[in-house]
């Protein structure tokens, strides 16, 4: 076929568009199909131009029925900006914890706002836990660079309108809350000043000061009565979207449940629902959150006759022959030609591209032939296209992800005949394996380490992504689409998932610390998994300084996909001492690698692949122990049972029948997880057997529980009256003192001092007792700074012939971190009775 005379006007659908949500055709794991409706939906928000920036501190933060309202009913491009991406939280659909936690939960806001509409940023502060301090929050985070991200987004966003979800004045509680609100208050101006963050001005970047119309606070009902007398709009978001049939609020109740590590599933609601918005700072709103505030295309220059185009398209719209307004479309997008260098216009070409894509019935796809590849390992990719429409398309050109054409000629794309093509080719030496980009260097004290500044602020890099150039009506468009693999489950039928580069092999070593309660020798195993080619070096654990490992190297050789394993022996130093074990494979063909492959696969997200460091940490702590058998009672996400082996106990899982018919009386202690008996209601049902185990002579020790809406819920957990309360001393080394120094519970087997409360993680407690019998005995007290001190984190009682202890001391992290005195006192605790 020849080309048209006229040349073709190209429109690529670039990352950095695409890295803030501009279409959403792809933004999920395999194709999104579109409804009529939908459809309808985006025709009308062509002609919208007006934006809001939500901000708040944690995945889970957001009003999600006032976002589905804006994105859903307003039409207006609506963005969250997170401050954190939660990894300091709790998990209550599994272990992960941390950086896992982390990509959990940024899944999780992706997939809430595929579900409201709305578009999901963060920046590059770490969710290091709860803190009552908004200073502690902007310290540790660092003032300057997490402000300079919030500018830099406004910059990059131009928000018409910005609302901040806390106010700035601690009635938001948690210390990260208030900061998210300082931080928008203080961007609102500082994003306006040209001498502000200047750098963001020049290259690469070049951005340009901008100013939002107005600041408002998002003033629910969550935060009390609105202030009396405040200027602001009332926003109805229980509205109904007659094209979607739902309301806002039920949109939001799907929005909201996809937090499912929070355990935050939601139900909806229908019927009028006012929402307060209070001005905070800019131009006052009247009547409507856009008061003065032009969004229609006449804030561009020469901008009506593209706003006339999309409405002569909306009149024609037939939901029954879609592909009718391309033509109209195309002339739409034609028209944006010369009008400057908005940015409206680049957001608003890429909305045109993906109406056009979905109105033409457009399939695209690129699908892998495994799941993972190493730099140099072949792989092959079947490109496919279907034009579901009768307009006449054509294939230009298909780029494939390592920058080659694969598309040797243009092919017609004829009405509903499928075009593929398979090449085959090899993943480039060099090219970047699929990491989280916030993960790819080791954090700075507070935040993520990000040296490309375009990826700031990003949920996530696009990963290994093609490109079809399709012809549309002489129009060229260029539509880039993730490399994906595709199978059929028997049970789920079709599932994507995205395909990733890989090292060439997987170093995989114990997450889990290893403990050493002596200087006896400990095995340390490395199993290794070779990718998709044979691979053979020399394997290196480098432990620090006081151990030793024998053999100080081993030779290794893997068949393709195939799996080995290596051991070494450590042994510790005499004195306590802690530090990390490393591996690393250099490989014969030169190159090393240093990172294992961990799998994160719940059902409510894409399944994530990432690559974390090859290393374990090494504790040697001085510890008795006493006791050999420990009977656990899991709760969401809990660790500790390892911890317990690690340092010589044989643990039982207790299952739900076990509490109701297993013999108990053989464990030396038994303990109950946190939230076990929010999460496991067989714990509650069958707490009397429990009760009756410490009757007879047992150890029961019970971590923390939240608190019930019912206030007598868990009245009966304990042998006597004891009321939970939500107190919690969130500095990690706030001071602890002993209340009762001899207590065999403090000296017994391992003699506890100052020092055993030194170096704990992110936080001493949480959810302590609030009162109790006189028969409990408090331990310990503690405190954050300039509040009174908390004495129910440690509760001891003795009941018939044995005893019950509760605690909210943060046993949960300590442990599973390798903490030597928080596995000291944990080991007297269930040597309580031998």
């Amino acid at each position: 076929m020849t080309r048209m005379a006229r040349p073709p006007v190209r429109a690529l659908m670039t990352v950095a568009s695409l890295l803030l949500g501009a279409v959403p055709g792809y933004a999920s794991i395999g194709p999104t199909p579109t409804s009529a409706a939908e459809l309808q939906l985006g025709l009308e928000r062509l002609n919208v131009l007006a934006s809001v920036l939500f901000i708040a501190a944690h995945p889970d933060d957001e009003d999600t029925a006032l976002l589905a309202q804006l994105a859903r009913g307003r039409l207006a491009r609506t963005v969250y900006l997170s401050i954190t991406r939660g990894d300091g939280g709790q998990n209550l659909i599994g272990t992960e914890q941390g950086e896992e936690l982390g990509i959990i939960r940024t899944q999780e806001l992706l997939e809430a706002r595929r579900r409201d509409g709305a578009e999901q940023l963060f920046t590059r502060a770490i969710d290091f836990g709860y803190t009552k301090s908004v200073d502690e929050a902007l310290e540790v985070w660092g003032r300057d660079e997490i402000l300079g991200d919030v500018v830099r987004l406004v910059r990059r966003l131009r928000p018409d309108v910005i609302i901040m979800r806390f106010p700035g004045d601690g009635r938001g509680g948690h210390g990260h809350h208030t900061a998210s609100a300082v931080l928008a208050l203080e961007a609102f101006d500082a994003a306006a000043d040209a001498g502000r963050f200047a750098e963001q001005l020049g290259a690469p970047e070049h951005l340009a000061p901008w100013r939002a119309k107005r600041l408002l606070w998002d003033a629910s009902r969550f935060f009390g009565d609105p202030d009396p007398g405040s200027a602001g709009v009332t926003v109805d978001v229980g509205g109904y979207q007659p094209l979607l049939g739902e309301s806002f609020t039920e949109i939001a109740a799907r929005s909201r449940s996809q937090h499912r590590s929070q355990g935050f599933g939601s139900a909806g609601s229908r019927g009028e629902q006012l929402g307060r918005l209070e001005h905070r700072l800019g131009e006052p709103a009247t009547a409507d959150l856009f008061d003065g505030i032009d969004t229609s295309w006449s804030r561009i220059a020469g901008g009506e006759v593209v706003g006339a185009r999309v409405s002569e398209a909306l009149r024609a719209f037939d939901p029954r022959r879609p592909a009718a307004v391309v033509p109209i479309l195309v002339a739409a997008y034609r028209a944006t030609r010369g009008l400057g260098s908005d940015p409206w216009l680049e957001r608003k070409r890429a909305e045109l591209r993906e109406v056009i894509r979905q109105a033409c019935g457009l399939w695209l796809e690129a699908i892998a032939d495994r799941e993972l590849a190493a730099p140099g390992q072949p792989l092959r990719i079947t490109y496919g296209a279907v034009n579901r429409s009768d307009l006449e398309l054509r294939i230009e050109r298909i780029r494939s992800p390592f920058g080659y054409t694969v598309l040797e000629s243009p092919s017609p794309l004829l009405a509903n005949r499928p075009f593929q093509s398979a090449v085959e080719s090899t993943v480039p030496a060099g090219y970047p394996i699929s990491q989280p980009y916030w993960l790819e260097q080791a954090p700075a004290p507070g935040r993520y380490r990000v040296d490309d500044p375009s990826l700031i602020g990003a949920p996530e890099r696009l990963g290994v992504r093609a490109a079809f150039t399709v012809n549309v009506a002489g129009l060229e468009l260029d539509f880039e689409l993730p490399v994906l693999v595709r199978r059929t489950d028997p049970t789920l039928g079709e599932i994507y998932r995205a395909f990733a580069v890989a090292p060439p092999l997987s170093i995989e070593v114990a997450s889990e610390p290893l403990v050493f309660p002596d200087t006896q020798p400990r095995r340390f195993e490395v199993r290794l998994e070779g990718g998709g080619a044979k691979t053979s070096g020399m394997l290196r654990v480098e432990v620090p300084a006081g151990f030793r490992v024998v053999p100080e190297s081993s030779r290794f050789e893997l068949a393709a996909d195939s799996v080995s394993s290596a051991a070494f022996e450590i042994t510790p130093p005499d004195a306590p001492s802690s530090g990390v074990a490393r591996v690393t494979a250099t490989l014969d063909g030169g190159g090393t690698v240093d990172t294992g492959r961990r799998v994160i696969d719940h059902s409510h997200i894409p399944t994530q692949v990432w690559f974390p460091t090859a290393e374990s940490r090494l504790v040697r702590v001085e510890l008795e122990r006493r006791g050999e058998t420990v009977g656990y009672i899991m709760g969401p996400g809990d660790e500790v049972p390892e911890a317990l082996r690690q340092v010589g106990y044989q643990v039982s899982l207790l299952s739900d029948p076990d509490l109701a018919t297993a013999d108990l009386d053989g464990y030396d202690a038994i303990v109950v997880g946190v939230r076990a008996y929010n999460a496991r209601p067989a714990v509650l049902e069958h707490n009397q057997r429990l009760l009756e185990y410490v009757r007879g002579g047992g150890t029961l020790v019970v971590q923390y529980q939240t608190v019930s809406r019912r206030d007598d819920e868990f009245e009966s957990i304990a042998p006597y009256p004891m009321q939970l309360g939500r107190r919690r001393v969130s500095v990690e080394d706030a001071p602890v003192t002993m209340l009762e120094p001899e207590s065999p519970l403090l000296v017994s087997p391992n003699r506890l001092t100052a020092a055993d409360f030194d170096g704990w993680h992110q936080e001493r407690g949480l959810y302590f007792a609030e009162q109790w019998d006189p028969r409990f005995v408090p331990l310990l007290s503690s405190n954050d700074p300039g509040e009174p001190e908390a004495r129910g984190g440690l509760l001891v009682a003795n009941y018939g012939k044995g005893v019950y202890i509760f605690t909210g001391y943060s046993f949960f992290r300590e442990l599973p971190a390798g903490v030597p005195g928080a596995l000291r006192l944990f080991v007297n605790l269930i040597s309580a009775r031998q």
